[in-house]
């Protein structure tokens, strides 16, 4: 069922069983789990099925510290969320990213990896994969040119990716939700304030308007933020009635240990001969698996050092590409969309001119590393407001020694590994040449993946949900998506994100 919320009657009492904010891909994942299994569930999205520069205006912020891409064009805000650019790129995390590490500060997760790979799997069908298998070994059968380079399989392994369509959860489930029996999406229905019951251990409705002025109450048994990272912890720190430092945020947690993928180029390997490099290369046209060069646990533990990848492109294909900061930097996310597609066909019928006439010896080596968890990254609100009357977003993305020496390190490991194999030599960018220097240069970016502003633990003082990603202290509110991610991880966080999301729903089902 659908119903267009700016078509309602004003102050219209939206009544249901299970209530979710945000139809994204964490959102939308939860409502298909619950599709025809009795319950009434509402599904709440603030923006409709196509593109309104309005309703993206309400997504508008300001940031400080390390440089970053337009808040207002990072996310999507229509049905299908952000899923309507996102990449497709698929894997799962490692086991010791959630583990606790003693060089890490603020790591570990209240849970597994075996806890979530039943979830993984279910989730692995929404985006239209067929398997749920990162195994080299498995893919090497059905691509035997697939080979990885002869190095010490102690030291660098290569971790598999699969590559969704990219599946548009607006476009792809549209039909199902709208159609389903018993799950109710409202569009136009933007939540902007939380109420809670007079001491604050339980929620007792939502509010939410849209710009025809109207304003609606949503009252449900149990109520899920699934409106991505940044705004959840928004609307927990704007909604400020009982609880005066905002929802979940009596130890001062809420909005903290924002993470990014530290994304960035970081090298150049030249090989001393040919080598078939397949395995590590993109098919842009037939999006077949591939794999990122990755370091062991053992030595991430005995480096102290952060978890991440290093794709390969070649380099000159690699030197044609602006810098992705550089690249997305309009606030309307279309033109930043169209300006990163130009980038990238132009790089690629650089590639393709040149391995006509010699083929590749020289590649990029580009990181994707997890961003080391620290207090003072974070959300906070801004003094100004939105067309709505919310308080605006304010990001302060802050980095720490660890993410700079994490990169430093990986690629003297990567080099001195491809040395001994003969395979070639590795060049360090410039920016990674002085040891002393923390600093980051201002071409890093990041893949719009926001973590961790309401992250998992047990321990309320360091978290904001519990393993079940309930929020600590309040019986009726649950977080969905990478906002309760502890630690960022090396892969892109949608197909966690969706498990993680999952088992939520299994939890929700029986609880």
């Amino acid at each position: 069922m659908h119903t267009d919320a700016r078509k309602l009657e004003n102050n219209t009492k939206i009544e249901g069983d299970i209530c979710i904010v945000g139809a994204g891909a964490a959102g939308i994942s939860m409502a298909l789990d619950w599709n025809k299994n009795g319950k009434n569930v509402i599904l709440l999205e603030g923006g409709g099925f196509e593109y309104d520069n309005k309703i993206q205006d309400l997504y508008s912020g300001n940031s400080t510290g390390q440089r970053y891409y337009p808040l207002r064009s990072c996310r999507l805000h229509l049905f299908g969320g952000t899923t309507g650019h996102w990449g497709g790129m698929c894997a799962p995390f490692d086991p010791i990213d959630f583990k606790k590490r003693s060089w890490v500060s603020d790591s570990g997760w209240p849970i597994t990896l075996q806890d979530l790979v039943p979830f993984y799997k279910k989730a692995q069908s929404l985006f239209e994969l067929d398997t749920y298998n990162y195994n080299l070994h498995y893919w090497q059968k059905e691509y035997p040119a697939i080979t990885p380079f002869p190095l010490d399989k102690d030291i660098i392994w290569s971790k598999m990716w699969q590559f969704s369509p990219p599946t548009r959860f607006g476009k792809t489930y549209k039909e199902t939700i709208v159609k389903s029996p018993n799950i109710h999406l409202y569009t136009y229905a933007n939540l902007t304030k939380i109420i809670t019951n007079n001491t604050a251990s339980s929620i007792k409705e939502l509010i939410v308007k849209n710009h025809e002025g109207k304003t609606h109450k949503v009252r449900a048994k149990k109520f899920v933020l699934a409106c991505g990272a940044i705004q959840n912890a928004r609307m927990l720190l704007a909604s400020r009635g009982v609880a005066k430092k905002g929802i979940g945020n009596d130890n001062d947690v809420v909005g903290r240990y924002f993470m990014e993928h530290l994304e960035i180029k970081s090298a150049e390997l030249w090989l001393r001969k040919p080598i078939s490099t397949e395995l590590y290369i993109f098919d842009y046209s037939t999006r077949k698996p591939r794999a990122e060069l990755a370091l062991t646990e053992r030595i991430q533990e005995e480096s102290g050092i952060l978890n991440g990848t290093a794709s390969l492109t070649p380099l000159v294909m690699a030197k044609q590409q602006t810098p992705l900061i550089d690249v997305w930097n309009n606030e309307d996310p279309r033109k930043s969309f169209d300006k990163l597609v130009a980038n990238f066909r132009k790089s690629r019928e650089q590639n393709t001119s040149w391995q006509e006439k010699k083929g590749n010896r020289a590649f990029e080596l580009f990181t994707r590393m997890e961003q080391a968890p620290n207090r003072n990254s974070r959300i906070t609100l801004s003094n100004e407001k939105d067309a709505l009357g919310v308080p605006r977003p304010q990001l302060h993305w802050e980095l720490t020694h660890l993410d700079k020496y994490s990169l430093r390190k990986f690629y003297h490991i990567l080099g001195l590994q491809m040395g001994k194999a003969g395979i070639g030599r590795v060049k360090l960018e410039e920016f990674l040449w002085d040891e002393n220097d923390n600093a980051m240069p201002d071409q890093l970016g990041g893949g719009w993946h926001h973590m961790g502003t309401t992250r998992m633990s047990e321990d309320p003082n360091k978290g904001v949900v519990d393993a079940n990603c309930k929020v600590h202290g309040i019986s009726n509110l649950f977080i969905a998506g990478s906002g309760c991610f502890s630690t960022a991880g090396a892969p892109n966080p949608t197909l966690t994100l969706v498990a993680l999301s999952l088992r939520l729903s299994d939890y929700l089902k029986t609880s």
